[in-house]
């Protein structure tokens, strides 16, 4: 059994993915939009346009994550939880920040702690919430 990430960027999926495959070299494995899909869109997603993205795969590093641009909402933003990227060294993790926090917002510049040389968490352009840190060197 696995786990993974759906995340819905109300009309935005596009825009997202191609900000993860320039920031975290994330890998499309699948992607297909509204006017490819085999049968009817269900009645929520009847008003979005053909080039809508229906389901999207994509992977940053082992982890697989899926997206839509699903119908707007309003109600569900991304609460509650947040994406954590684990670096082995502080220049890897300064780099990632840097570019995931350009157009979004910083909630915990990146610092040492005390289980990490180096943490951070921000929110990117898209509502995302993430933690980037380097892994604590065991004793």
């Amino acid at each position: 059994m696995s786990v993974n990430v759906y995340l819905f960027f109300d009309g935005r999926a596009e825009q997202a993915i191609e900000f993860y495959k320039k920031t975290l070299g994330a890998q499309v494995d699948f992607m297909m939009r509204m006017s490819e899909s085999p049968e009817p869109p269900p009645p929520e997603c009847a008003n979005m346009p053909g080039d809508a993205i229906m389901h999207a795969n994509f992977r940053i590093g082992d982890s697989v994550l899926m997206a839509s641009d699903a119908p707007p909402s309003g109600d569900k933003p991304f609460k509650g939880f947040s994406l954590s990227l684990s670096y082995a060294t502080e220049a890897e993790a300064h780099k990632t920040f840097d570019a995931l926090a350009q157009g979004g917002k910083v909630e915990m510049p990146l610092g040492k702690t005390f289980w990490s040389p180096c943490f951070g968490m921000l929110t990117d352009q898209f509502g995302v919430g993430w933690m980037v840190g380097v892994e604590h060197e065991q004793q």
